[in-house]
């Protein structure tokens, strides 16, 4: 038999939370307890938040099954996403938290779903899923956009993500983020990132351009060129004031925003004058 630790850390502590809570008894049990297993429980609370006029959530929650059943990745990407939340957000205090209320999550899913009716030649069908994701969690990412897994979207609100864009795995993006294109239709035209990569709050990246592993751009920033391996960027346009010595940093986990300017911890070499 398979053990599903993510799934069994999920309904423990929703156990939890209904005996601290006793007006949250219902809806746990509704949207997690009542169900046999992690795709089921986030179908159904997808559906529910995604339904409109247009679309009943049994509709919606049959189509999120489907993605789910048939794209291989899915489910892992699922048990990834939620663990990047928990572990990198101090705000997080339980796992229920991530699967109920944390809406970059939510938008995240949205997506996954909405990339494989694309690639399964449904774009009227994606593209219907993209409208709800903006319109309930305000957070636009392409259907056509390829995202790794290990995602956290903090905050959410604002965050948009083009049609060419690739995001790597285990990458942190704060609220306000645009992964920008620069071109027409039909070019290869917005950002390829790679993987441990933290994006603050308000960075824009234009144009189809590289942003190297374990990078680091700081909240505000605008980049319009590519950013090498291991690179800390900030300012308008983008500067890079230094790198991680260590070549296997991943800044989207420890979530240190400021680097090591406010402790001299040696993680960054800061460079006297540089820039892109």
């Amino acid at each position: 038999q398979n053990v599903d630790r993510v799934w069994d850390l999920l309904r423990k502590e929703s156990r939890r939370e209904a005996d601290i809570e006793p007006l949250l008894v219902s809806f746990l049990y509704s949207t997690i307890l009542n169900h046999d297993s992690l795709e089921s429980a986030l179908a159904f609370h997808l559906a529910n938040r995604l339904s409109s006029p247009n679309m009943m959530a049994t509709q919606i929650m049959s189509l999120l099954l489907e993605a789910m059943r048939n794209d291989a990745n899915f489910g892992k990407s699922i048990r990834a996403d939620m663990m990047a939340v928990r572990e990198r957000d101090p705000a997080c205090t339980a796992l229920p938290d991530v699967f109920l209320y944390f809406k970059g999550f939510h938008a995240l899913q949205t997506h996954r779903a909405a990339h494989y009716l694309w690639n399964n030649n449904r774009k009227v069908l994606a593209h219907f899923l993209q409208s709800q994701m903006s319109q309930v969690f305000q957070i636009d990412i392409h259907p056509n956009a390829t995202m790794g897994s290990g995602i956290m979207l903090d905050h959410g609100t604002g965050i948009m993500i083009g049609e060419t864009a690739v995001v790597g795995h285990n990458c942190s993006i704060l609220h306000h983020v645009t992964l920008g294109g620069s071109g027409r239709r039909g070019n290869d035209r917005h950002p390829k990132v790679g993987n441990g990569v933290l994006i603050g709050a308000g960075a824009s990246v234009l144009g189809n351009i590289n942003v190297g592993d374990g990078c680091q751009i700081g909240a505000g920033t605008l980049v319009i060129g590519d950013l090498p391996k291991n690179s800390v960027a900030v300012g308008v346009p983008a500067k890079i004031i230094g790198r991680f010595v260590d070549d296997n940093a991943q800044p989207s986990a420890t979530m240190n925003q400021l680097g090591s300017l406010s402790d001299n911890d040696g993680t960054i070499q800061y460079y006297v004058s540089a820039g892109i």
